[in-house]
Formats: structure tokens, sequence, C-alpha cells
């Protein structure tokens, strides 16, 4: 992923959109992927061949079916959440294959089958005086500040032996891995993360308090393909 279409991923997923919780509060939203009308598609200029993104039904079971073949996509879900309310996300997963050409440290193999991004939105008030620079010149460009940093879940092709990689092309990303290469491949995956302490691993600081998610699957650089699931997702206290 180029590091223009990476810093375009992070500036237009941000959706201020009134948040909702259930009735213990306990559960901030849910998704069951009956349909994909809480997820906006987001497409990159420079890349004419679009991951798809489905609804496939497995008995009475909806799943989110995601299908790359040399392609580029995500899909961005329409609400930002206080991360600080609300700091897990659980999920489950599942992907056909790894990529024989995929690796997280080099910018050729910046390709995975899925990956889960959490995107935290920048505020002016907290930042620094070389952050309040930085963002203001990108506002005068785009119209809006872009988003301040981003947590990348990834399901790696290979073994790595850290376990929060930096993004090869934006220091504002960093990676973490949570499963790696086949032993894995074709089942289903649990996976629950908590957000803030995942940051401060990450970034060794307090995250900025509003963020929202993305789901992504990329072979634009490998020129590989793969089919991955997804059964829900979940954002709660």
């Amino acid at each position: 992923m180029r590091r223009g279409i990476l810093f375009l991923l992070f500036f237009v997923v941000i959706f201020p959109v009134h948040q909702g919780e259930t009735e213990d509060g306990s559960i901030l939203f849910r998704d069951d992927f009956h349909m994909l009308d809480n997820w906006k598609p987001l497409h990159f200029p420079k890349i004419s061949e679009h991951t798809n993104y489905s609804i496939e039904n497995e008995g009475s079971t909806a799943l989110l079916k995601v299908e790359s073949n040399a392609s580029a996509s995500g899909i961005v879900y329409k609400r930002e959440f206080n991360v600080f309310e609300f700091s897990k996300v659980r999920w489950r997963w599942k992907v056909s294959n790894v990529f024989k050409k995929g690796n997280a440290r080099e910018k050729s193999g910046d390709d995975y089958p899925l990956r889960m991004y959490i995107i935290f939105k920048y505020d002016p008030e907290n930042a620094t005086f070389g952050q309040k620079i930085k963002y203001g010149l990108a506002k005068q460009i785009y119209g809006e500040y872009p988003p301040h940093s981003s947590i990348n879940y990834i399901w790696a092709n290979r073994h790595h032996d850290e376990h929060i990689i930096p993004n090869a092309y934006a220091s504002e990303a960093k990676m973490i891995i949570l499963q790696s290469g086949t032993e894995k491949v074709g089942q289903w995956v649990d996976e629950g993360i908590n957000i803030i302490e995942d940051y401060h691993r990450a970034f060794g600081e307090d995250p900025p308090s509003f963020a929202s998610l993305a789901i992504m699957s990329d072979t634009d650089n490998t020129k590989e393909s793969a089919v991955s699931y997804i059964d829900y997702i979940e954002v709660y206290r």
C-alpha cells in the first residue's frame, strides 16, 4: 500500500455519527453482517481493482465475505466512539490463505488477507506544537484534519519475532500481529483486544479519545488473492 494511499485511508475514515448503546450500557455496537448499511466503501484513486465485500449466508448465520485479487479497498464503520468508555473490541475471522510474497517489514509485501483498523481522531486541543503545524497544513489542503494515528491488527503472512511492527509506509501506524502463517488458515479464530492497553504498548502514551473502525484486505503489492470471512464485530466496555 503506497504511502499516499495509506494517508488517504487515515484521512477519510472518521465519521462523526452519534453513538448508541445497549440497555445495560456494556456494548456500544455489534454487527452480525446481515447487511452492509453500517459501512461505507473506501476506494483509492490510483487503484482500479477493488476488494469485494459482500454478505454470504451460511445456514442461519450471516457472514462478511471479503474477496481480494490483486486489489485494494476497505470498508469503514459509520460511527466513532470514545475509547476510554468502550475500550474493547472482539471479532471472529477466517482466511483462506496467506501470501507467499507478503512481508510486514517491506513495502512490497505490505498486503494481508484481512486486517482490522482502529483509527484515532486528531484532537487539536491536546496536540503538541509540532503536531498543530503538521495537521494545520493538512487541514488547509484537505479542508479538515486527518486522523491522528492508527493501530492495525493483522493476520500476518509469515512469522515475525516482534508482536508490534511499525508500518512500512507511515510512522503514525503500528501493526499488531494477532495471527501469522498457515497454522490456522481455514479455521475460525476469535480475537479480543483492549484498545488502550495496545495503544500504550505501540506508542507509549494514551490514545486520543475518539476512534473508528475499518476492515481491509489488500493484494495490490503482491498481486496474490484471498477469500476471507468475518462472522461479527463488537465494541464494548
